[in-house]
């Protein structure tokens, strides 16, 4: 036997034992589910799973190998709280749209043992996850291109019961979908989520081709297929053309290469653990209060990564404003912060945590 067959055989035997103490760690996980019924405990406990982890690197002679084996333990952890949830029927996740929509294909990356649960418009979500219909929600928050998603942060902004408990960068490629044997000549009329219209605005152009926007990718790509008709075009994800039977007549229409959708997750327990977090604040309307907000964040030793400002709900001409800002959100000086915002804002809310 050669050193490769002798290394294969090692692995193999390895992963045999992995395989028992993977069934024997779900047994123990399945026992913790349990209690956290009876007791009424959240599943997800940011405080043990840091000992577990500083426990974890410890454990490893090799420091090369340290930071791989925390991922490691962290990835086993994620496993276990689906399952946990999955036992205690809290596996629900929504999305808007229908199957192969953007937020879908997120919801699937972040959650993919979790029901996916589609709903009509992106209220709705927020609503499910608000009664406990849905433990978790998945959202388009902004675009690397189009810019913030001003709904869903007015959304945010109306639902103080939810908190934003994670982030997911989802690279998107736009794609011109057509049913099979289309002629790019044949096209008349292109559908689509008006972010996906913006984002491919210098190709429709150039082809003078009228878009209409629908409230996501995927619905449009159904249309197109359900439509029978040569004459119209989807634009949507290479997986949405493969869900409905379109085939991809140009590939990769949107005009940033680099194009990324972030998408924020809702849940309606509080998170504490992260390495960034977020504010919405509301100030006086007057001279200097923003500037003296913004005074304070800096002078607190936070670096602000994004700040925007949104029309407040019935009241005209009147704001409000979110951050995000790096640090941790459980540090004497982050505490130290929102008491100083508390005397300077006229309202301040934590939004969420989450780490990037």
């Amino acid at each position: 036997m050669d050193t490769l067959e002798q290394a294969r055989a090692e692995i193999d035997a390895v992963d045999a034992q992995l395989a028992a103490l993977f069934e024997r760690r779900m047994a123990a996980v399945l026992q913790v589910a349990e209690y956290k019924r009876t007791h009424g405990l959240p599943i997800y406990d940011p405080a043990r799973e840091a000992v577990v982890l500083e426990k974890a690197a410890a454990r490893i002679r090799q420091p090369a190998l340290r930071p791989y084996y925390r991922d490691h333990v962290q990835h086993m952890m994620d496993m276990a709280k689906q399952y946990e949830s999955q036992l205690l029927g809290q596996n629900r996740a929504a999305y808007q749209g229908v199957e192969g929509a953007f937020a879908h294909i997120a919801l699937r990356a972040l959650f993919p043992h979790a029901e996916a649960v589609s709903y009509p418009t992106w209220d709705e979500v927020f609503n499910a996850v608000a009664k406990g219909d849905a433990a978790h929600g998945v959202v388009p928050f902004e675009n690397s291109h189009a810019g913030d998603v001003s709904a869903v942060l007015d959304l945010c902004y109306s639902h103080p019961e939810l908190w934003v408990v994670d982030v997911y960068d989802l690279p998107i490629s736009q794609n011109l979908l057509v049913l099979p044997g289309t002629q790019l000549s044949q096209i008349r009329s292109v559908y689509s989520h008006q972010q996906a219209i913006a984002q491919s605005e210098t190709f429709l152009k150039q082809f003078r081709l009228p878009a209409t926007a629908m409230p996501n990718t995927a619905m449009a790509a159904k249309f197109v297929a359900e439509s029978g008709d040569p004459s119209k075009a989807a634009i949507a994800s290479t997986e949405t053309a493969q869900l409905y039977g379109l085939e991809v007549l140009v590939p990769r229409i949107n005009t940033d290469g680099d194009n990324t959708t972030r998408f924020i997750v809702l849940s309606r327990e509080k998170p504490t653990a992260g390495n960034r977090f977020s504010l919405l604040f509301t100030v006086d309307n007057k001279p200097g209060k923003l500037a003296q907000v913004i005074q304070i964040i800096g002078a607190s030793g936070f670096n602000m990564e994004s700040i925007k400002s949104r029309p407040m709900p019935h009241v005209p001409f009147e704001y409000y404003f979110y951050v995000e800002l790096v640090g941790d959100p459980t540090g004497d000086e982050t505490a130290a912060l929102l008491r100083q915002l508390d005397r300077t804002c006229r309202t301040v809310r934590l939004l969420g945590v989450y780490t990037k």
